[in-house]
C-alpha cells in the first residue's frame, strides 16, 4: 500500500489494541491488490444502546488507481456488531471481497478476452527476483513470473521489449499466464 492505514474513530475513544488489530487486519488488503493508494478504516457507534451496549458500525474506503470504493457493514450480516473486534473482522472481509469482486469486473480483459493474446512492452524487471511488468496497449500494468515465458528465456528480456502474453485474473490483480518475447 502507498499510504499507511488511516484509523478513525466517531462517537468513542481510541485505543492502541484496536488501532493494531485494525491494521493487522487490513494488510489482507495488500495480499489482494499490492496497488492500493490509500485505505481508511471508519469505526463509529451510531447508535448508543443503554440495554444491549454499544455496536459498532466498520466502514472501509479504499482508493485504487482510477477507482474508489467503500464498504461497510452489510445488513445481511447483522449490520452494527456489539463486539468492536467482530465488526472489524466483517469490515475488511467485505472489503475483501468488494475489491477482488471490482478487480474481476474491472480487469481490462475479462470474460470473454480470458485466454486472448495481446501485445505490450515490459516495463519492469526483476531480474533475480525472477518476476516483472507488462504493460498492455491500454496502459494497464500486467504482473509475469519467469514461467510464464515461452521457450525458457526470462533471461533474455529487456525492459522496453515488445511482448506477446495472454492476460489472466490472478489473486493480486491482472497476470500473464504465457508471454512470448519478440526479437530485439
Amino acid at each position: 500500500m502507498l499510504n499507511p492505514i488511516q484509523v478513525t474513530f466517531r462517537d468513542f475513544e481510541p485505543t492502541d489494541a484496536i488501532t493494531d488489530y485494525v491494521h493487522k487486519r487490513a494488510a489482507k488488503l495488500d495480499h489482494v491488490h499490492d496497488r492500493l493508494t490509500s485505505c481508511r478504516v471508519v469505526i463509529e457507534t451510531p447508535h448508543r444502546h443503554h440495554k444491549q451496549g454499544d455496536r459498532y458500525h466498520v466502514r472501509v474506503d479504499l482508493t485504487l488507481p482510477g477507482h474508489a470504493l467503500v464498504v461497510g457493514n452489510r445488513p445481511s450480516a447483522g449490520g452494527p456488531r456489539e463486539d468492536v473486534y467482530a465488526g472489524i473482522d466483517d469490515g475488511v472481509d467485505h472489503a475483501v471481497h468488494a475489491l477482488k469482486e471490482h478487480l474481476r469486473k474491472h480487469s481490462p480483459r475479462r470474460h470473454e478476452h480470458e485466454g486472448a493474446t495481446t501485445r505490450g512492452k515490459i516495463v519492469k524487471l526483476f531480474g533475480y527476483e525472477g518476476y516483472g511488468f507488462l504493460e498492455s496497449a491500454e496502459g494497464v500494468e500486467v504482473y509475469f513470473h519467469r514461467n510464464a515465458v515461452l521457450h525458457d528465456r526470462f533471461d533474455q528480456l529487456a525492459l522496453g521489449q515488445e511482448v506477446r502474453f495472454v492476460e489472466e485474473l490472478g489473486e493480486k490483480g491482472p497476470q500473464a499466464s504465457t508471454v512470448e518475447a519478440h526479437k530485439h
